[in-house]
C-alpha cells in the first residue's frame, strides 16, 4: 500500500516508505528467526548483530573518529538537557549557552538546577530571527562546556557554521539537523539527537561523545545517566528500546544507499531553496528569518492575512499536505523538510501555496 499523504510534521516525522515496508515484512519474523524484532533478547547474538551494524553504519555515514563513543540511549533530547551538566561540570561552576530559541532556552532552564549559566549570546531581542554576530559573543574561558542548538525547529533558525570555542568542549543538540548534512565530528565534545526527525521513531537518543571528556559525574547522578557507565555497558545498562534501535539501523542503511549525508544535504538544499524562493517572491507569504540563518529543515512562514490561516491548513490537508500548522508558541505554518520528504512533495506544497494565493486575490 502506497503512502497517501505528505507529512510535513516537525516530529515524529515521516519515514521513507522503503523502511516501513521492510520493517513490516520483518515484523513477525526477523531474518528467519521466527521471532519479531521486538521479541529478540538484548543480550543475544541476534540483537548484537543489529546493534553493531547500526553503530558501524552511523560511524560510516558521519565519519566518526575512533576516539568517540556512540551511545544509543532511551528517552528524548530533553532528558539530555539535565544529563549533560551532570556529566560535564566535573568541578566547574558554570557553563556557556548560546540562546537562539525555545529549545536552547529549555536546555538552559534545566541546566540551572546544577550550575550557573553564562549566556554567550541571545537572539531574543530579534524575536529569534537571527544569530548574534560572533564578535559580540561573551565566552567564558573557565566554562565547563559551550552548548548550542544547531537548528531551532520552532522558529526555523539554523547555524551555518560550527562555533569556534577553542579547547572548551562544544556540545550541540542536533536533534533536527543530524544526518541532513556532513558534520566534522572532531569539532565537538558531544553531539546528541533525539530520533524522531531524521533518524527514526521517537523514544531513542543518539549521543556521540569524545572519550577524552568523560569524567566524574555530579553527586547522586543515576547510573543510567552516567555516560561512562553507558559506554562501558554498550548502551545496555538496562533493556534498551529494541525496536527503535533496529529502525534507526534501517534508516542509516537507507541514507548510505542514497548517497550519504552529502547527497542528503544537496537534496535538502534544493527543497528548502524551492520553498524559500517561492515565499520571497510572494507578498502573500512571509518569512522573517535572517536569510543567512534560515533552517533547511524547518521552513516557518505566515500569511499576510492571519485570518486565512485556518482555511489554508484545512485546504492543505484536503490536498494531502499534512501537519503544516506552526508550533503552538509560534503560530503560523511550518513545513519540515527532513530527509524522508521527497523533493516532489515540496513541489506539491509550492503548487498548492501558489493556487491558494491565486484564489484569495
Amino acid at each position: 500500500m502506497s503512502r497517501t499523504i505528505l507529512n510535513f510534521g516537525a516530529g515524529p516525522a515521516m519515514l521513507p516508505e522503503e523502511i516501513m515496508l521492510q520493517a513490516q515484512a520483518e515484523f513477525m519474523d526477523w531474518q528467519g528467526t521466527g521471532k519479531s524484532v521486538m521479541e529478540i533478547g538484548h543480550r543475544t547474538d541476534d540483537f548484537k548483530t543489529i546493534a553493531e551494524h547500526a553503530e558501524q553504519s552511523l560511524r560510516d555515514i558521519l565519519n566518526i573518529p575512533k576516539d568517540y563513543h556512540v551511545l544509543f540511549l532511551a528517552g528524548g533530547a530533553t532528558q539530555q538537557f539535565s544529563v549533560i551538566p551532570m556529566n560535564l561540570l566535573q568541578g566547574k561552576t558554570s557553563a556557556d549557552y548560546l540562546h537562539t530559541g525555545i529549545w536552547s532556552a529549555k536546555a538552559m532552564l534545566l541546566a540551572t538546577r546544577y550550575t550557573d549559566i553564562n549566556i554567550v549570546c541571545s537572539s531574543e531581542q530579534s524575536n529569534f530571527t537571527t544569530i548574534t554576530d560572533v564578535n559580540d559573543w561573551q565566552l567564558d574561558p573557565d566554562t565547563a562546556y559551550v552548548y548550542y542548538t544547531d537548528n531551532e525547529t520552532v522558529d526555523g533558525l539554523e547555524f551555518n557554521t560550527v562555533p569556534d570555542v577553542g579547547n572548551v568542549p562544544l556540545v550541540s543538540d542536533m536533534t533536527s539537523s543530524i544526518l541532513s548534512k556532513p558534520i566534522d565530528v572532531s569539532r565537538y565534545g558531544i553531539i546528541f539527537a533525539a530520533a524522531q526527525k531524521n533518524i527514526g521513531p521517537a523514544g531513542m537518543t543518539i549521543l556521540i561523545i569524545n572519550k577524552s571528556i568523560l569524567g566524574e559525574t555530579i553527586k547522586f547522578t543515576p547510573d543510567l545517566f552516567d555516560y561512562r557507565l553507558q559506554a562501558q555497558g554498550k548502551s545496555m545498562l538496562n533493556t534498551p528500546p529494541i525496536f527503535n534501535w533496529y529502525m534507526v539501523g534501517l534508516m542509516f542503511d537507507w541514507i548510505k544507499q542514497h548517497g550519504g549525508v552529502a547527497a542528503m544535504e544537496r537534496s535538502n538544499l534544493r527543497k528548502s531553496t524551492l520553498l524559500y524562493d517561492f515565499i520571497d517572491a510572494s507578498s502573500f507569504y512571509i518569512n522573517n528569518i535572517d536569510s543567512r540563518y534560515r533552517s533547511n529543515m524547518n521552513v516557518v512562514f505566515s500569511l499576510n492575512e492571519e485570518s486565512l490561516t485556518e482555511d489554508f491548513l484545512t485546504q492543505a490537508e484536503s490536498n494531502r499536505l499534512h501537519a503544516l500548522k506552526g508550533h503552538r508558541l509560534a503560530g503560523g505554518m511550518r513545513a519540515s523538510l527532513y530527509n524522508a520528504m521527497p523533493e516532489s512533495g515540496v513541489k506539491q506544497l509550492v503548487d498548492f501555496m501558489r493556487e491558494f494565493e491565486r484564489t484569495q486575490s
